[in-house]
């Protein structure tokens, strides 16, 4: 066993002092290297201030905001009023937080941060533009799933797990999660089940708007580092929310007939115009969406303060999901043909294939998050054999390939180069 010892012949093999009174010893486990006491407190002194310290944010590692614009635009197809909106608020958000700043504003005036909520339907790019956006600036980001949560003391999550999940995404370093994004998205499905108050607790709905309303405005919260509350006695782990960035999204199905309702003169019967208007009159009456709008779709009057910032992002055209597929760093199909190139397989797509995976993503209604999965089942049969080929290969999907319901002769589709 390891004791602290205080014998004369016994030196520190770090600041080479013997032992004394004052000075007690460690010896390692082969007991002929030692190191003091106060060597130990310097090291572990160390080890806390690099586990802890993050560099403050200074206003040459922020983007602009056409600069966060032009970085989006390489990820992100379309949705350039959004583009604009999410630059200029994260910009503004980090300027708040950078010293340069905070330096040279009166000590009586504090900039308030302002969160932001993606009005939009699935598949549009919610969570890709908050996702992007953490890898420009380089800080921890996490997604949450509004659904999931329930007000405390009720089964299903705790709105401290989001907290959570930022916490372990930072690799539990509390300073850079402080000033990480989290995205919570369906946020509409935990609107109030109806305007007036109920007499029952709504904990899925309200109850969880309720709960958020401290993490969102700023408080310092504390976390259970196991999540939940099936551990009474653990230790909890504390976080300051003042500037963690939420961005909040959701569908809010319907919420453009309750504009409608508020703008329009004619509402009713013929002069009816909800049902024929296009995807940018859709989006523009979107974004003239104003608090009372938000509350008559079911969001607490306290939560939408919370979120000064409202975007709406349009439906994704046919247009919108042929760039998708192709213009992007990572555009779907160029993740495929670096796949198929590991097997030796030139992998190429026709314009006349790439429409028609537009199509069946239009039909289907999944927007932009569906087109994976369509990729993935046309070329399911080609993944499952060409490993098996030998030779270097050349395969192009064609329109013809997409429609098949099955595709009966792999290798006959495959331009084979047998090797020598």
């Amino acid at each position: 066993m390891i004791r602290f010892g205080n014998t004369g012949s016994q030196y520190c093999s770090f600041c080479g002092k013997p032992a004394d009174d004052t000075r007690h010893m460690v010896a390692a486990p082969s007991g002929n290297i030692f190191i003091c006491d106060k060597c130990v407190a310097v090291c572990q002194s160390i080890l806390d201030e690099e586990e802890h310290s993050v560099s403050p944010i200074e206003m040459n590692d922020v983007p602009s905001p056409k600069e966060f614009k032009s970085f989006l635009d390489q990820y992100v197809i379309g949705q350039d009023d959004a583009k604009k909106a999410l630059s200029v608020a994260v910009y503004n958000h980090y300027k708040r937080m950078s010293n340069s700043v905070a330096s040279r504003q009166e000590k009586d005036v504090k900039i308030e941060k302002s969160n932001i909520l993606l009005i939009g339907p699935t598949g549009s790019g919610k969570t890709l533009l908050a996702k992007t956006l953490a890898q420009r600036l380089k800080v921890p980001f996490a997604i949450a799933d509004a659904t999931t949560l329930t007000e405390a003391g009720y089964v299903g999550e705790d709105v401290e797990n989001v907290l959570l999940k930022l916490i372990n995404a930072a690799d539990g370093n509390i300073a850079a999660a402080e000033r990480g994004i989290i995205f919570i998205d369906e946020i509409d499905k935990i609107s109030r089940k109806s305007e007036n108050t109920s007499i029952t607790r709504d904990v899925s709905g309200e109850g969880v708007q309720q709960a958020l309303l401290k993490i969102i405005e700023g408080t310092k919260a504390s976390v259970p580092p196991q999540g939940g509350r099936k551990h009474p006695n653990q230790e909890m782990i504390e976080i300051d929310t003042t500037n963690i960035l939420f961005i909040l999204g959701g569908a809010f199905v319907g919420l453009d007939k309750i504009i409608e309702q508020r703008t329009a003169e004619h509402v009713m019967g013929f002069g009816s115009n909800v049902g024929s208007m296009t995807e940018e009159q859709r989006m523009a009456l979107l974004n003239q969406a104003c608090p009372d709008d938000l509350v008559k779709f079911g969001l607490i009057p306290e939560l939408i303060g919370r979120m000064p910032i409202t975007v709406a992002l349009k439906e994704l055209t046919k247009d919108d999901l042929v760039s998708i597929l192709t213009q992007p760093k990572n555009a779907i199909t160029k993740q495929f043909e670096a796949s198929f190139a590991i097997d030796d397989v030139d992998l190429t797509f026709t314009d006349d294939a790439i429409e028609e995976i537009a199509n069946i993503a239009i039909k289907q209604k999944t927007g932009a998050r569906g087109l994976r999965a369509i990729v993935e089942k046309i070329l399911m049969d080609f993944m499952f054999e060409v490993p098996s080929i030998k030779g270097k290969k050349a395969l192009e999907v064609t329109k013809e390939i997409v429609q098949s319901k099955k595709i009966e002769n792999i290798e006959s589709l495959l331009q084979i180069q047998k090797t020598a």
